[in-house]
């Protein structure tokens, strides 16, 4: 079976960080009263968990780069040592071997440019800041990208309940795609493994949208219009981070809109590299908003891209068009 090896070791590394937030974002979110505006507990989580994941795939794949949201460079300055301390305290919980300036280490592996040829891992420690920091939805996003292709994802989604109708039942799970594989998950807490697919719904006015709890995410009154325009009369299913292409792959939701908030805003590889793989391996479908595939092999943005749409597929084309309607009317075409 083609990148087992890879699958088996960006799980584990997904698993292994997503305890590691969970532990911090208990121990220092939800075990505390933060000032508002504090971050320091989601910047720990963010460093650490790329520390775990970055050395878990040095050790397996050596010649593997990564590309990652984070560098060690602040934690260096004597201003941070409180920081450090925390982050090194964390990695601790599950690499106790590894000394502070391999901790470091790890965390810089995370500074490849990417590109269209070879391999490279590409990673968001935590996806949803501001979820993490609310106790709500984050992730632990990795993809696995060759010659410019994302071919496998892995979700690391410590707080989405295991059914979406029960969102006080039991919670914590892994989802994954591998290119030509299918798409699966399992509870964190243990290892039965199940299939994942899109709703098979064809008709709009029965879809739910699936977006960003922040507003500055994506355009939230363009959402609504698309909406209006399509029918659709179901409340939006409002969740941080890539668990919201966890929703649609198992059919919580049909539709993710993430559209653009200004002309300027280039979209980055890691906040979609997994959730893409997850999402196409479920059967649904993800392009920008005018249509086109995101294009990963551009290095550590998706340059050429605008927005994302992702859908169960049989709905694309009639939400591509309607986007591309009402986007259109908002610009004045």
């Amino acid at each position: 079976m083609a990148f087992e090896a890879e699958l088996r070791a960006a799980l584990d590394a997904v698993q292994k960080a997503s305890a590691l937030c969970d532990a911090v974002q208990q121990r220092l979110v939800a075990g505390a009263s933060l000032q508002k505006g504090d971050r320091s507990p989601v910047t720990v989580a963010d460093f650490g968990a790329q520390a775990v994941v970055s050395h878990l795939l040095a050790q397996a794949f050596p010649g593997d780069p990564l590309v990652g949201e984070e560098d060690a460079d602040a934690l260096r300055a004597s201003s941070n040592d409180d920081m450090r301390t925390k982050v090194v305290e964390g990695v601790h919980t599950l690499l106790p071997e590894l000394s502070e300036d391999a901790i470091l280490g790890a965390i810089d592996r995370g500074t490849y440019e990417g590109g269209a040829t070879g391999r490279h891992w590409v990673l968001d420690p935590i996806d949803g800041t501001k979820g993490f920091l609310r106790l709500e939805q984050y992730a632990v996003a990795l993809g696995l990208v060759v010659d410019g292709e994302v071919v496998l994802g892995v979700l690391g989604c410590p707080n989405l309940p295991h059914d979406a109708a029960a969102p006080s039942g039991p919670r914590g799970s892994l989802f994954w795609g591998v290119q030509g594989q299918g798409a699966h998950h399992r509870p964190l807490a243990d290892r039965t493994i199940y299939s994942v697919s899109v709703t098979a719904l064809d008709d709009p006015a029965g879809a739910r949208f699936c977006e960003s709890v922040e507003s500055a995410h994506s355009n939230q009154s363009e959402s609504a219009r698309i909406a209006a325009d399509l029918g659709i009369t179901k409340p939006p299913y409002r969740i941080d981070s890539q668990c919201k292409y966890a929703a649609v792959a198992r059919g919580d939701a049909d539709v993710y809109l993430r559209l653009p908030t200004r002309k300027d805003y280039v979209e980055k590889v890691w906040d979609h590299a997994a959730g893409f793989r997850v999402v196409t391996e479920a059967g649904g479908r993800v392009t920008d908003v005018h249509g086109q595939p995101l294009d990963f092999s551009l290095g550590r943005r998706l340059e050429t891209n605008s927005g994302v749409i992702v859908t169960n597929g049989r709905l694309h084309d009639r939400v591509l068009a309607s986007v591309q309607r009402i986007l259109g009317e908002g610009s004045g075409g």
